[in-house]
C-alpha cells in the first residue's frame, strides 16, 4: 500500500524534532529502524519460491530478521509483518540458501570471494543466532560453508580468487594509488573468520587471517619502525602499501573515506563471529597496525553526523545505514570516545534519515543495490555488538571538534588539503575531475554539495600547478592552511583560518551548490537567503523539477529549448515540454527509447533525452512545431534528474532564424556585497559585481569572496578592504592577513591594510591603517597572524614583527600600548632609536622545528613499556617519550628536507645510550644530509631519563 510521506512522518512520530540519542539509547534505535526496515526486506520475498531473492544478495536480510526473532521486543505493527511470518519466511530462506551453497554441494552462490564471502558472513551470523530452530541438514551445511570457506581461502596462499575475475589484493604487495588494497585485504582475512570463530584453527587459518589483517592498513615506512608484535608475528614484517604516506585511503580513484572506514567495517564483521562464539578476539581486532593513523584522517574530514565529508567521491555519500558499523566497532571493541560521539550523531539522524523518500530504506542517495540488505545486515551487527561490549562514554561534540582539528596536505597526488577546526571543515581539492574548495560550515554535510564533480567556489578546470601550506598551531601558533592554484588561463587561490572563515581569490565566478530537502528533525525543506538587496525563501523541490517561465506575448510556429549548460553527469532530459499544442517535435539527439516526442506525448512517465555521446554537450536542443504561427507567452518543462543547469528558450518563425524570449536560471536574488544562507552561514564578495540565487544555486563573482560560518555580515561587507600591487589579493577575514601572488612572477610592493593590526615582517603606520611591504613568490599564498595590535599609535611608525613575541619599532617619538592577540599588553615608550618590545610570555611563534607536530612511529601498536612517541615532538615540555627497553622512534617529517641539526632534549637523570640515524624512504637509514624521516635509536633501560624533545633544523 502506497502511503503519503507526510502522513507516515505523522504517524510515527518522526516529524517532530529528532533528539539527542544517548549511548545507552543506541540498542533500542537500531531495533526500532530494523523493525521499520522490515518493510522493505518482505519486498525481497518471493511469494512463488518461497524464500527471498537471491537478486542483489537479497536473502542477506536474514540476518536483520534474525536480530527481531532472538532480541528485543518484537513490534508487529512497526514491521509490517507477523512475527510468526517473519520466522517463516526466514528460516525457509537459510534452509534453501545453506543447501545451495557451492561449499555444502550446492550450485547457486558462495566460495567467490568477491563479494558472496561477504554475505556468507551475514549468512552464517544469521543461522547461529537461529540455531535450535534449525534442522540438522541445514546446520551441517552451515558448517560446511563457514568450514569450507577458511579452507578454500587458506589454500590460496597470497594469490588470487580465481573465480573472482580482476578482483585481487596484489599478493602481500597492496597496492594505494587508484584503490587501495586495504579493502581487498579485508575480504580475505573476513572470509576466514566464520571458520575460526565457530569451528576453531584449521590448518593454517589463524597464520593467514593474521597476515591478511595486519596487513590491510600496511605501509612499510611505518611497519618497519614498528617492532611490536601482533599475535605472535612482528609488524615490521608487514610488506602491504595500502595507504598513501599521509594515512589517506584512495579508492575509484580519489580519496574515499568510505573505504577509510573499511578496516573496522570488516572488523566489525569479523569480530562480532567470535564474541558470540564465546571466543577471544584475535589480538589484531584490539591491536590493529596504523589503525590510529587511519582513524586521524577520518576526523580530519568528520561531518557532525557522525559520517566523514566525501569532497571527492561521486557516490556512496550520506549511506547512514552503512556507516555505522564502523563506528560501533570502535566505540565498543576499541572502546573509543570519539568514535562513541560519532556513532551516537549518526543513530541520533537514522529514524529520520529512514523516514525521507523512499521510506523505510537505509542506503539511500547513493551506492550500489546490493548496499540496502548490506546495511541491514551491518545494522544488526552494530546492535549486537552493542549487547555483547558496553561501549564507551563519547566526548562532547565540542570536545570531539577540538581534538579532531587539524590540517593535512596529502600533498599533490592525493589531491587534498584539509582543515578541520571546531568552526568548520574546509578542503582545497584538486585532484583531477574533482577541483573546488570544499567547505562545510559548522561541519553540516546537509548545507553544501560537496562531493564528487559538484563544483563549490573553484573553477571545476583541471589544476596544472600547486603550492600549498599547512599551518599548525604547534609550530605556527594557529592553524590554516592557504594554495595558489595554476589553471591553463589563469590562477586561483584559497585559505582556510582557524575561526572556520574561507577565503577565495577566483579568476570568475563560483558556484555553491545548497541541500534543500525536508528530512524531520535536520532539514524544513526549505532555505532563507537573505542580503542587502532583499529576502527569499527558496522550497525544496519534492519530485523532479518543474519550470514554468513566462515572457511577453510572441509569434512563432516553432518554440525550443536550447541548453547553455548540462546536468554535469546526464546531459539532459525532459518528462514533458509544454509550449502549444505541438504536431511535431525533433531535438539535437536522443537516445533510443527517449525520442523527442515522448515530452509531449501527454503520458507524464514517458520522456525524452539525449544520445548518450552527447551527454557532454551543452547546446542540445528540444523544439516543438505548433502547426502554425501562434501567440505564446509561456513554457513549461517538467525535468527528469538530467536537468538543464541553464538554457533559453527561443522561439522562430521558420525553425530556422530564432530569437530568445527567456532565460533559465533567472535570479531569485541577486544582492551585492554579501548573502546570508539560512542563518548558518553567508559570503561577503569584494567585487562591483552581486551575489546571485538561482533556487538551490549560489553564484559568488570574481574577485576576493570570503565565507563565514555565522557573522555580522552586513558589518564585515562595510570594512574598508586592503589595496593590492597589480596581480594581488589581500583578505584582513577575522583578522588573519591572507594573500595571494595571482601571477607568475614574484611581486614585491605595498598592501595597505585597514586598521593597527601588525603581522609579521616590516609596516609602517598610516592615517587610516598601515603599509604592509610585501614579498611573494610567483603563484603562492600565504597567511599571516594578527600577533599584535597597535593601540594609540601615530603615523609614521615603522614596526617590524620579528615573531609572536618580538616587535622592533622606528620612527619615534611616540607612545603607544602594544596588544599581544592574547590580551596581554605592554606599554611601548619609543625614542628616536629603534626600540625592540618583547611580550611576555608569549612564544616566538613560527618556530624552525622540522619535527613539531609531525607524524611519529611507531604508533598503532607500541612495543611493551614504550610511550607515545608524540610527545617528543608535540611542543610541551611537560611530557616526554620514555622509549622502554632498547626503544626507537621515528619522526615523518613530510617531505625531504636538508638537515642542519638533530638536537635532543631529555628530562632530569642519566641519558641512555643512544645514536641519530636519518632517511629518504623509512628504509635505509644513515648519515647522510637529507632526510624525510630522523630515527633516535636508545638503549634504554629502567632509570634512565625520558626524551622530551627531538628538535631538527634545517
Amino acid at each position: 500500500m502506497l502511503i503519503n510521506r507526510r502522513t507516515f512522518l505523522a504517524a510515527t512520530g518522526v516529524l517532530a524534532v529528532a533528539p539527542k540519542v544517548s549511548v545507552a539509547q543506541l540498542k533500542d534505535t537500531y531495533y526500532e529502524v530494523l523493525l521499520r526496515h522490515t518493510r522493505w526486506a518482505e519486498t525481497q520475498y518471493d511469494a512463488t519460491a518461497g524464500r527471498y531473492r537471491r537478486t542483489d544478495f537479497g536473502f542477506a536480510v536474514v540476518l536483520g530478521n534474525a536480530v527481531l526473532l532472538t532480541r528485543g521486543t518484537y513490534d508487529a505493527a512497526l514491521a509490517g509483518v507477523e512475527k510468526d511470518v517473519l520466522r517463516a519466511h526466514t528460516l525457509a530462506t537459510i534452509e534453501h540458501f545453506a543447501a545451495s551453497n557451492l561449499l555444502a554441494g550446492g550450485t547457486e552462490w558462495g566460495k567467490t570471494l568477491f563479494w558472496d564471502t561477504t554475505f556468507q558472513s551475514y549468512f552464517v551470523l544469521a543461522a547461529r543466532l537461529l540455531w535450535p530452530d534449525l534442522d540438522a541438514r541445514t546446520r551441517a551445511n552451515v558448517e560446511a560453508i563457514a568450514r569450507g570457506q577458511a579452507e578454500y581461502t587458506t589454500s590460496l596462499g597470497t594469490a588470487n580468487d580465481p573465480r573472482s575475475g580482476s578482483w585481487t589484493p596484489n599478493g602481500l604487495t597492496g597496492g594505494y594509488r587508484g584503490d587501495t588494497k586495504l579493502e581487498e585485504m579485508g575480504v580475505y582475512a573476513q572470509a576466514l573468520a566464520p571458520g575460526l570463530a565457530w569451528h576453531g584453527d584449521g590448518p593454517g587459518w589463524r597464520e593467514a587471517f593474521g597476515r591478511w589483517s595486519r596487513n590491510e592498513a600496511g605501509l612499510p615506512a611505518a611497519d618497519l619502525a614498528n617492532p611490536s608484535v601482533v599475535d605472535g608475528a612482528p609488524i615490521s614484517a608487514n610488506t602491504a602499501t595500502n595507504l598513501h604516506d599521509t594515512f589517506i585511503v584512495e579508492n575509484h580513484g580519489s580519496f574515499g573515506p568510505h573505504y577509510q572506514e573499511e578496516l573496522w567495517r570488516t572488523s566489525g564483521r569479523n569480530a562480532v563471529h567470535f564474541l558470540l562464539a564465546g571466543r577471544p578476539l584475535p589480538e589484531v581486532l584490539t591491536r590493529q597496525p596504523n589503525g590510529e593513523l587511519l582513524w586521524r584522517t577520518i576526523l580530519a574530514t568528520m561531518s557532525d553526523a557522525g559520517e566523514p565529508l566525501m569532497p571527492m567521491v561521486n557516490d556512496r555519500e550520506h549511506l547512514y545505514g552503512r556507516d555505522v558499523i564502523p563506528l560501533a566497532f570502535r566505540s565498543t571493541v576499541l572502546r573509543d570516545p570519539m568514535a562513541a560521539r560519532a556513532e551516537a550523531a549518526l543513530a541520533a539522524r537514522l529514524l529520520a534519515y529512514q523516514a525521507h523518500p523512499p521510506v523505510h530504506r537505509l542506503a539511500k542517495f547513493s551506492g550500489e543495490a546490493k548496499y540496502e540488505p548490506e546495511a541491514r545486515a551491518e545494522l544488526a551487527i552494530s546492535y549486537l555488538l552493542h549487547e555483547l561490549r558496553p561501549p564507551a562514554s563519547p566526548v562532547s561534540e565540542q570536545e570531539f571538534f577540538r581534538r579532531a582539528s587539524m590540517t593535512v596536505d596529502h600533498g599533490a597526488d592525493p589531491g587534498l588539503l584539509t582543515h578541520q577546526s571546531a568552526a568548520a571543515w574546509a578542503g582545497t581539492v584538486t585532484k583531477p575531475g574533482f577541483t573546488k574548495l570544499a567547505w562545510q560550515p559548522a561541519h553540516d554535510d546537509w548545507l553544501f554539495k560537496i562531493s564528487g564533480s559538484t563544483p563549490m567556489l573553484l573553477p571545476p578546470a583541471a589544476v596544472t600547478g600547486r603550492t600549498t601550506v599547512a599551518y599548525q598551531a604547534v609550530r605556527d601558533g594557529f592553524d590554516a592552511t592557504a594554495s595558489l592554484l595554476r589553471f591553463a588561463d589563469g590562477f586561483a587561490g584559497t585559505a582556510t583560518l582557524p575561526t572556520g572563515t574561507v577565503v577565495c581569490a577566483l579568476p570568475r565566478p563560483g558556484r555553491v551548490d545548497v541541500h534543500n530537502l525536508a528530512l524531520a528533525g535536520f532539514l524544513t525543506g526549505a532555505r532563507t537567503y537573505t542580503g542587502s538587496a532583499g529576502r527569499v525563501t527558496i522550497r525544496a523541490r519534492e519530485g523532479f523539477r518543474v519550470d514554468e517561465l513566462t515572457f511577453p506575448a510572441t509569434t512563432a510556429r516553432y518554440v525550443r529549448m536550447i541548453g547553455v549548460t548540462p546536468h554535469a553527469t546526464y546531459g539532459y532530459s525532459v518528462f514533458d515540454f509544454e509550449a502549444g499544442r505541438a504536431v511535431a517535435t525533433t531535438a539535437s539527439s536522443y537516445d533510443p527509447g527517449y525520442e523527442p516526442a515522448k515530452a509531449t506525448d501527454g503520458d507524464p512517465a514517458t520522456r525524452w533525452a539525449v544520445a548518450r555521446a552527447d551527454r557532454g554537450r551543452a547546446d542540445s536542443w528540444l523544439a516543438v512545431d505548433l502547426g502554425a504561427a501562434t501567440t505564446v507567452d509561456r513554457v513549461r518543462l517538467r525535468w527528469e534528474t538530467a536537468a538543464a543547469v541553464a538554457y533559453r528558450i527561443e522561439t522562430s518563425p521558420d525553425g530556422t532564424t530564432w530569437t530568445t524570449a527567456a532565460s533559465y536560471p533567472r535570479p531569485d536574488l541577486s544582492t551585492p556585497g554579501w548573502l546570508d544562507v539560512d542563518g548558518r552561514a553567508g559570503f561577503v564578495a569584494r567585487s562591483a559585481d552581486p551575489i546571485t540565487v538561482h533556487g538551490d544555486t549560489i553564484t559568488v563573482p570574481a574577485g576576493l569572496v570570503e565565507g563565514y560560518v555565522r557573522a555580522d555580515l552586513r558589518a564585515i561587507a562595510a570594512q574598508p578592504v586592503p589595496r593590492c600591487p597589480d596581480g594581488v589579493r589581500a583578505s584582513t577575514a577575522d583578522g588573519y592577513l591572507s594573500v595571494f601572488n595571482l601571477t607568475g612572477a614574484d611581486v614585491t610592493g605595498t598592501v595597505h591594510l585597514p586598521g593597527t593590526r601588525l603581522y609579521r615582517g616590516t609596516q609602517v603606520t598610516t592615517r587610516d591603517g598601515v603599509d604592509y611591504a610585501l614579498s611573494l613568490p610567483a603563484a603562492t599564498a600565504r597567511v599571516e597572524a594578527p600577533w599584535f595590535t597597535a593601540r594609540g599609535i601615530p603615523p609614521g611608525i615603522t614596526a617590524e614583527v620579528h615573531d609572536g613575541q618580538r616587535v622592533t619599532f622606528r620612527g619615534g617619538p611616540a607612545m603607544f600600548v602594544l596588544v599581544h592577540r592574547d590580551g596581554r599588553s605592554v606599554p611601548v615608550a619609543l625614542g628616536r632609536a629603534a626600540r625592540t618590545v618583547s611580550v611576555p610570555g608569549a612564544r616566538p611563534f613560527p618556530f624552525a622545528d622540522l619535527a613539531l607536530g609531525r607524524v611519529t612511529f611507531p604508533n598503532s601498536v607500541l612495543p611493551p613499556g614504550m610511550s607515545d612517541p608524540a610527545a617528543a615532538v608535540d611542543g610541551d615540555e611537560r611530557t616526554a617519550w620514555t622509549p622502554g627497553r632498547d626503544g626507537r622512534m621515528v619522526v615523518d617529517l613530510g617531505a625531504v628536507h636538508e638537515i642542519g641539526d638533530v638536537s635532543l632534549k631529555w628530562t632530569n637523570g642519566n641519558v641512555p645510550p643512544h645514536s641519530v640515524a636519518h632517511s629518504v624512504d623509512g628504509k635505509s637509514y644513515g648519515a647522510g644530509t637529507s632526510a624525510r624521516y630522523v630515527a633516535v635509536s636508545t638503549q634504554w633501560r629502567p632509570g634512565h631519563a625520558s626524551l622530551r624533545a627531538v628538535v631538527v633544523t634545517r
